[in-house]
């Protein structure tokens, strides 16, 4: 095809938000000399909307990002191997799924009776930018760019507004929601290793319009009682200030502002009268505070997902898609380079993902799929869980500079898995397969940049969307084309 008409089908040229990408720029300067009129691109533009029916394009109104940050072992969770070494083969007995031929480890026997409503992609592959410690692995798989600052240890320095942006805030800037909402939040503790906290969590140089709203409950992360403590005080509306009183003094304000051209003429770059709406709607709705009231639902529903932090995240995580969000980062409660609860199991992996983190995972996100899925919110809402990276084949030895016992696997980003779902994924699907003993695909490899195309996809989002960094210079979101045949 020789002609690509730029922005989204169905669509006015003239919509702010269509994302007009570098390549679109290029095909339509070039359609004159092929003698190609206005109206013949329409006419194109018809077509090509007609040649989008059926596929992922657009499908997603939601997405919740599971992120097991600190790296989960994919041969001791949803990718075992038999007829390994023994350095090598998982510790945990093997059980069958809900799909023929498709085996868990008997870790996660709730996800294997809904994995029919999932993709399991087994060759997430990369090779990394130096040593792939978390945050510089983290970053790369939140923005879907590396950076060239990678400190020996792999860890990079604290967030900047020179940042790429979240994912997130990409798709909140050029899909905002309809509904007096939250559009991203990210919840229940910060992307962080060691004392970088927060890289690859914000909106960089997009600004801080487009950061998510941090819901991170008081608590250290082996609390798991936290979420029943959550404070949203700045979501509530004042006692003595009622919703006309805050209407009015929305009006008087514009009545000052009309008389203050300068001050305007001043700040319109800043789009404050956009952002003071937004918020007003917001708080006056009262949508989003509702929203995070857990403790609405029944006790039966809340035991399913888990009585701990990352459950009960799940849980309120799809009633903020439910109420109009469209971002919702679910972050594993447990900094990524850490012992107790944590998925980097540098050692103790055979007692610490048996009692602790797969329990947590097992129960959560079977529950999350079960649930979406009843409530007929799985059509419209993308879910992915994946981490940094997995672990290595053999354990006991050292992959990253990092020490480790017989009893533990160092991080491996050239073969890992990962699992999407809804809106439009195919479901009961396995793409991609690892070799023997998962060290590296056979098949379909998935790069973390193709992961992010994808969502970006089924937001109705062309991956090669344009925009401006902080000195102007335009990018690309991702440098990836979206995974075709995840889409049913």
């Amino acid at each position: 095809m020789l002609i690509r008409i730029p922005g989204q089908p169905a669509k006015d040229l003239c919509d702010s938000d269509l994302g007009v990408t570098r390549r679109d720029v290029l095909r339509v300067g070039g359609s004159s000399m092929l003698g190609l009129s206005l109206g013949g691109l329409l006419q194109a533009q018809s077509v090509q909307a007609n040649e989008s029916a059926g596929t992922g394009w657009g499908r997603a109104k939601s997405v919740i990002l599971c992120y097991l940050q600190g790296g989960p072992s994919h041969l001791d969770l949803w990718d075992p191997k038999e007829g390994t070494p023994d350095n090598v083969k998982s510790v945990f007995k093997p059980i069958n799924t809900k799909l023929p031929g498709v085996q868990f480890t008997e870790l996660l026997p709730k996800l294997a009776q809904v994995i029919d409503k999932a993709t399991l992609i087994r060759a997430m592959a990369y090779t990394p930018n130096g040593l792939f410690n978390h945050t510089a692995a983290i970053y790369q798989m939140m923005t879907g760019y590396t950076t060239d600052k990678v400190s020996p240890s792999g860890q990079l320095e604290p967030p900047s507004p020179k940042d790429f942006p979240n994912f997130g805030s990409n798709i909140i800037r050029l899909k905002p929601p309809v509904e007096p909402m939250l559009p991203f939040v990210m919840l229940p503790r910060p992307l962080q290793e060691s004392n970088v906290v927060g890289k690859a969590g914000t909106a960089g140089f997009l600004g801080k319009a487009y950061d998510p709203y941090y819901l991170y409950p008081a608590g250290d992360d082996m609390d798991m009682k936290k979420m029943d403590r959550i404070n949203v005080s700045d979501l509530e509306m004042r006692a003595d200030v009622y919703g006309g009183r805050m209407k009015r003094r929305a009006r008087l304000r514009d009545v000052i502002n009309k008389g203050m051209p300068a001050v305007e003429n001043a700040v319109k770059d800043y789009k404050l009268n956009q952002y003071y709406e937004q918020a007003l709607s917001l708080i006056s709705s009262g949508r989003a505070r509702d929203a995070f009231a857990i403790e609405q639902e029944s006790r039966e529903l809340r035991d399913q997902y888990g009585r701990n932090t990352f459950g009960q995240s799940l849980l309120l995580a799809r009633r903020l898609v439910e109420a109009g969000t469209r971002v919702v980062e679910v972050v594993w409660p447990k900094v990524a380079n850490s012992n107790n609860h944590s998925w980097d199991v540098h050692s103790g992996l055979s007692k610490r993902m048996k009692n602790q983190s797969a329990p947590m995972l097992d129960g959560g996100l079977s529950t999350l799929l079960a649930d979406l899925d009843e409530r007929g919110l799985l059509d419209e809402t993308l879910v992915v869980a994946v981490g940094e990276f997995g672990r290595s084949p053999q354990r006991g030895v050292s992959t990253s500079g990092n020490d480790n016992s017989d009893d533990g696997r160092d991080h491996w980003p050239y073969c890992y898995t990962a699992l999407v779902a809804g809106a439009g994924i195919k479901r009961g699907y396995v793409h991609g397969k690892s070799d023997q003993t998962a060290s590296a695909p056979l098949e379909d490899p998935v790069h973390p940049g193709q992961l992010l195309a994808t969502i970006y996809e089924s937001f109705g989002i062309a991956p090669d969307t344009i925009v401006h960094n902080h000195l102007n210079q335009p990018r690309e979101l991702v440098k990836a084309e979206a995974v075709s045949a995840l889409f049913a």
